[in-house]
Parts: structure tokens; C-alpha cells; sequence
């Protein structure tokens, strides 16, 4: 984490260096490439650029040294305006291996920068690669520039002081690396010397050797006078508004708004979890939070998990779970149970690839079905969407006021590039957030009787502690009577309570739609959820500067939708709707307000790139003077999916970096 106090607006200065660039690191998984960028985000946050990231790692524990499954990566766009995106087509690639230069090098822009080490390139790992020649020396490379120099070599020389041996003075390399970064962007290296010290403060020989190595790769660019590509860039800081800032992941986002909402609510939290990529890490946040009244559990199972929370809330707390699709699946039943009981409890899924175990650290937000519909019975549960990282945190408190208001479950989706991914965030004021303090019956509603399943005006029956005195009354998964809780077989009960349940979700009040990015009526709107949010907002801004009658509009609650969406959609002539799934969404605003809405689908893993999403706009003006493209196809448009981590050569990156 990085924080930094902005007291003025950033002041910027004259500079032909461009607004934003992109650089991926790339390498085996042990080279330590997510650190290498992680680092490297922080020290871009502390320079004052606005920034978004996207880590991109195998899903393999750890594959064999240099082949292709175990490449490694981690992309940053940073600069001087808005970033929303994560960028598409890099202007730098760090390829530590032959095998990082292979599946990374077809999102490379043409003449853009590839650093290489030659230590690497090594007959037997261009053979892991399955380079024929090698890519270096062969002329396979013309239209990038190239700088090609024993990174290997230079580390184990700048390390020699320490008493390393060859393994271990190979493993400062990432450091080196980045040395260079810094000196290519003019970062300052004491925030990293100081985190080095304080992550090695028991193994100083360590803190030292990865010091030196940070120390050789600045004073390279320093002192090479290497001609051609390699610069020193300064992008200037962007223009902020006063306040303090902090680089957070969409992991850390959801955890501290979770305990936000719990704190707004009154409650203590408890935090039944599994571990499951890419939803772990909101346990492993969570758990270093006791001291806001967090308690957190790892479950035998996903299950247990959720079992455990819904055990909680029945207990006064606010029972929380996290999964990631395999693992909501398994939940299933239980949230039937949390619906039945019409207990408060949060359920955060962080999408990943599928079906079954599918792909695990790569995105998708394909379980959308499963949240809106998968469950057995009629078993209504909201649904709110994040769309960024920062989002998450104010995402998760509504997600916590929902549920305690409303007394039911709500599940709150993320996706895995959201949860992995950095940007910068304002830390909010906390005084601008409305308290929604959980009531709790403490004595009979009823005369002499209790009814804990009597409805108050938004349709929520009353919240009961157990042991609360002359208030016992029956809970579980069987119908309850709608009246006194007891068990009810009845046709006539049973259809009344399904029916108050229904509307009890329906009637869940949600702030109106709005227009993300334009007019409130045109010839298209580009709707998204999710994490589409950012290629989205650049491609309708890039299709507005031409002229393009487009607006951008992005649906943050999924179920119920907003009351005044359907309205606001019949102002275009065309919906387009950009998902990473084969069209869930899409079916749901089809199904609901019937619009004639068409999907932009894509399933390879992958973030939509800005460039896929300007060509799918341009498609729907073939024919409008001033603009060419051509016929929009009928009802679907799908992106090729690359296989492996190849582009298949149908969707070409280009364009300013994003």
C-alpha cells in the first residue's frame, strides 16, 4: 500500500513526454514478476499518477521453469490524466525469459520498447519456448525496438559483496529489474530501499543484496549511455483534488467496506470463508481486522463456510462469506436456507473462468445466472455489481445496508481482475456515510404473542437474538407460517409466503439509473456491469470525440434493476451490451424490460481491450455521414478467444495506450 496527502491540486508542467504509458513485467512465475509490478505501482502512486493495474498469473502452483504455462505477468497503465483501464496494447515489455517474450509479444504495440535478458535465452529454454531460433539474434523483432543485455549476469555481479550463491543471488534480479524501471520513469528508490529494510529486517544480508541489485539496475540507465530506445521519461503527476490517497486492490476495497458496513450497521461481523483464488485474499485481509470486531473462520469446506455465517447472523451478527463460482455453487442450498430464514448475510463472489473448476486466475463474470437465478425454488436474492476496485468499498457497505434492512442475503459480485487489480482511491470522510443501525425485537410484537415472521413497511421481518427473554420461536428450511414461524405445509401459506418474499426483493428500493458517460437519449448506449466499466467509459469517450451519437450507461445493481432503466434504454435506438460471458446480462434486461438489446460476448479470460470495444461501436454507424464502418451483425457479436495466452491474430491491439 502507498499513501500519499495531496494539499492542492497537482500542478502540471510543459512536457512533449506523452499522458500515459503502459509497461508489462514478464517472466517465470519464481522471478517475481507480480512483486516487481506491485512495487512498481507503488512508487507510480507515490509520484501522484493516476494508475490501474492487471496481474495475470498461471493458474499452475508453480509449472516448470520457462515453459509457457508458467509465465508470469503484471501490466500497469499509469500517467498524467484518468486512467481507467489497465491499458491495451503495452509500450514497454520486461521479458525475463524466452517464454515471457512468446505469449506476451503479440500485445506488444509495433515500435514499442522490449527489454530482454540474455542470461535467459539459452538453448534449452528457447526449446521450452519452442523458439526454432532464437527471436534476439534472427531479425524476428524489426518492428520493436530492442535493448538485449545479460540482466543475469549484472545481478550476480552487483550481489557478489553478500555471499550469495548463484541460486540465490539470481532471485535479486526482479530487483535489478526494477531498479531500471525506476531510472527509465524517474521514481524515487528510498520508499522501496525502506520497504526492503523493513521486509528483511531479520536477514539484512538479504535487505542489502536486493538493495544493491535495485541500486545497479538505476545507475545502468544511469551510467550506460545506451543509445537508441532507452530514455529517462517523467510523466507528471495528475491533476487531484485535495485529500488522502492510497493505492487498494478490489480484495482489500471489499474487506474494508465490509467492515465499514458492519461498523454503520452497529454490528460485529463474522467472516466464514474457504480459501479459493481469486477470493482468498478477502480472508486474509479480514483477519487482520479484530480490532473492528471481525471475527473470521476458515470452514473445513464451502459449506461449513456459509453455514457458520448464516449461524452467525441468526446470532446478531452480520454473517458474511466469500467464494469464487465453484465454490457459490456449493453454497447453493444454504442460501435457500438464508432465504427461508430471512437472516442478513453478505456473499461476495469473485468470478472467475468456468464452468467447474475452469480457470482460476483468470477473469470472467459468467456467474451471473447463477446469481440472479441459481437456486432451487423460487428463492429471490439481490445482486449488486462492483465496477472497479475502488467501487468495491462503497459496493460492499450497500451491499451489508441491504441485507440488514431488508433481512436477507445479498450477493455481491466481483471478478477476479477486479479483485487482483490497483488503482488509486480517495480514502473517504467517514462522517459521509449514513449509519443504518441494525434493530433487534426485544419483546413481543403481537399483544402476549410473538410473530417473527410479521412484516414491517419495507416487507423485513424483525431481527431475534436467540436467548432474547419470552422470544423463542422456530427456525430452519421448512415453510414457516407467515405469521408465528411455525411450520406450515398449508398450499395458502405456502404461496403467500413465496409471494412476500418475491415482493419483499422487488420492492427494494435502489438509487435511479444514470448515464455513466453522455446523453440521456441517442442512437447508442454501450450498457455494462462490472469490471467492463473502464474500456467501456474510453471507447464511448474515443466514439464522442468523433462526432458518434453513443453513451456509456453502467448498472451497478443487478436484481432488482433500477425502476427507471427500462425507460431510459427505450431513448436509443440500439443497446449494445459488452460482457465478459456469453450474453447473461444481456437476457436479463431482455427478459425484464424487453429490450431488444445485442451482445458483444468474450470468454478468453482476458479484460475487454478498448480497441475491441471501438470497433464494435463504429459497426453501428455503417452509413451515418461522417463515419465508416461496417453492418452490425444480427443479435450476438463474439471476440475470438486466444488459446493459451496466444492472440490468434483476429484482434489487433493498436491505438494510444488507454
Amino acid at each position: 500500500m502507498a499513501t500519499q496527502v495531496a494539499d492542492k491540486p497537482a500542478q502540471t508542467s510543459p512536457t512533449a513526454a506523452p499522458d500515459a504509458v503502459v509497461v508489462r513485467f514478464a517472466g517465470d512465475s519464481g522471478d517475481g514478476m507480480q512483486l516487481t509490478g506491485g512495487q512498481f505501482t507503488l512508487s507510480t502512486a507515490l509520484a501522484g499518477n493516476d494508475l490501474a493495474t492487471f496481474p495475470d498469473f498461471p493458474a499452475e502452483i508453480r509449472a516448470p521453469q520457462g515453459t509457457l504455462f508458467g509465465v508470469s505477468a503484471f501490466q500497469i497503465n499509469f500517467g498524467s490524466r484518468e486512467i481507467n483501464t489497465a491499458g491495451d496494447a503495452p509500450d514497454v515489455l520486461v521479458a525475463m525469459n524466452p517464454a515471457a517474450l512468446k505469449v506476451n509479444l503479440s500485445a506488444l504495440k509495433p515500435g514499442g520498447l522490449i527489454i530482454a535478458d540474455t542470461g535467459e535465452f539459452t538453448q534449452r529454454n528457447l526449446d521450452k519456448a519452442k523458439y526454432a531460433s532464437n527471436p534476439i539474434e534472427d531479425g524476428s523483432l524489426a518492428k520493436w525496438n530492442v535493448l538485449a543485455f545479460d540482466i543475469s549476469a549484472l545481478t550476480v555481479e552487483a550481489v557478489k559483496d553478500f555471499g550469495l550463491g548463484n541460486k540465490d543471488a539470481l532471485r535479486c534480479k526482479n530487483m535489478w529489474t526494477l531498479g531500471l524501471a525506476l531510472w527509465m520513469f524517474d521514481r524515487d528508490r528510498q520508499p522501496l530501499i525502506d520497504w526492503l529494510n523493513a521486509k528483511f529486517a531479520r536477514k539484512p544480508e538479504l535487505a542489502g543484496a536486493n538493495i544493491a541489485a535495485l541500486n545497479a539496475g538505476h545507475a545502468y540507465g544511469e551510467t550506460a549511455e545506451l543509445s537508441g530506445p532507452l530514455k529517462k521519461l517523467h510523466i507528471d503527476p495528475v491533476p487531484a483534488a485535495p485529500g488522502l490517497y492510497r493505492t487498494i486492490t478490489g480484495a482489500e476495497a471489499v474487506s474494508l467496506g465490509l467492515v465499514a458496513g458492519a461498523q454503520l450497521a452497529g454490528l460485529h461481523m463474522f467472516f466464514g470463508g474457504y480459501p479459493i483464488t481469486p477470493a482468498s485474499s478477502i480472508l486474509h485481509y479480514l483477519v487482520k481486522m479484530k480490532e473492528f470486531g471481525v471475527t473470521t473462520f476458515q470452514a473445513e469446506d464451502e459449506i461449513a463456510a456459509i453455514c457458520s455465517a448464516i449461524g452467525a447472523s441468526y446470532a446478531g451478527q452480520l454473517g458474511v462469506t466469500s467464494s469464487s463460482g465453484p465454490g457459490i455453487a456449493l453454497k447453493g442450498e444454504a442460501m435457500g436456507l438464508a432465504v427461508m430464514t430471512e437472516l442478513p448475510l453478505v456473499i461476495v463472489n469473485s468470478q472467475r473462468g468456468g464452468p467447474s473448476t475452469g480457470l482460476p486466475t483468470k477473469t470472467e463474470q459468467s456467474d451471473l445466472y447463477q446469481a440472479v437465478y441459481g437456486r432451487n425454488g423460487d428463492a429471490p436474492i439481490p445482486v449488486i455489481s462492483a465496477r472497479s476496485p475502488s467501487d468495491v468499498f462503497e459496493v460492499a457497505i450497500e451491499a451489508c445496508r441491504i441485507a440488514v434492512e431488508y433481512m436477507t442475503p445479498v450477493i455481491l459480485l466481483t471478478d477476479g481482475y477486479i479483485a487482483n487489480a490497483a488503482e488509486p482511491w480517495k480514502v473517504p470522510d467517514p462522517e459521509t456515510f449514513a449509519p443504518f443501525k441494525a434493530q433487534f425485537l426485544t419483546e413481543k410484537n403481537d399483544g402476549d404473542r410473538l410473530l417473527p415472521y410479521a412484516r414491517d413497511t419495507k416487507g423485513a421481518r424483525p431481527w431475534i437474538k436467540p436467548g432474547t427473554p419470552g422470544l423463542m420461536h422456530r427456525i430452519g428450511g421448512i415453510e414457516k407460517n407467515q405469521g408465528t414461524g411455525n411450520i406450515d405445509y398449508s398450499p395458502e401459506n405456502h404461496q403467500a409466503m413465496t409471494d412476500a418474499r418475491k415482493a419483499k426483493i422487488d420492492g427494494i428500493v435502489v438509487p435511479d439509473q444514470d448515464v455513466s458517460l453522455g446523453d440521456a437519449k441517442g442512437r447508442l448506449a454501450v450498457v455494462g456491469w462490472g469490471s467492463t466499466y473502464g474500456p467501456i467509459r474510453r471507447a464511448v469517450d474515443n466514439a464522442r470525440a468523433k462526432g458518434l451519437s453513443v453513451s456509456h450507461i453502467h448498472v451497478r445493481n443487478i436484481w432488482p434493476l433500477p425502476r427507471n432503466l427500462g425507460d431510459l434504454l427505450k431513448g436509443f435506438d440500439k443497446v449494445l451490451v459488452p460482457e465478459m460471458n456469453t450474453g447473461q446480462f444481456k437476457t436479463v434486461l431482455r427478459d425484464q424490460l424487453l429490450v431488444d438489446a445485442e451482445s458483444l460476448t468474450k470468454t478468453s479470460g482476458q479484460p475487454f481491450q478498448i480497441a475491441e470495444l471501438d470497433a464494435a461501436i463504429a459497426k453501428f454507424f455503417d452509413g451515418v455521414p461522417g463515419n465508416e464502418g461496417g453492418a452490425v451483425e444480427p443479435n450476438s457479436q463474439q471476440l475470438p478467444n486466444p488459446v493459451a495466452g496466444y492472440d490468434d491474430g483476429s484482434l489487433k491491439a493498436g491505438g494510444d495506450a488507454q
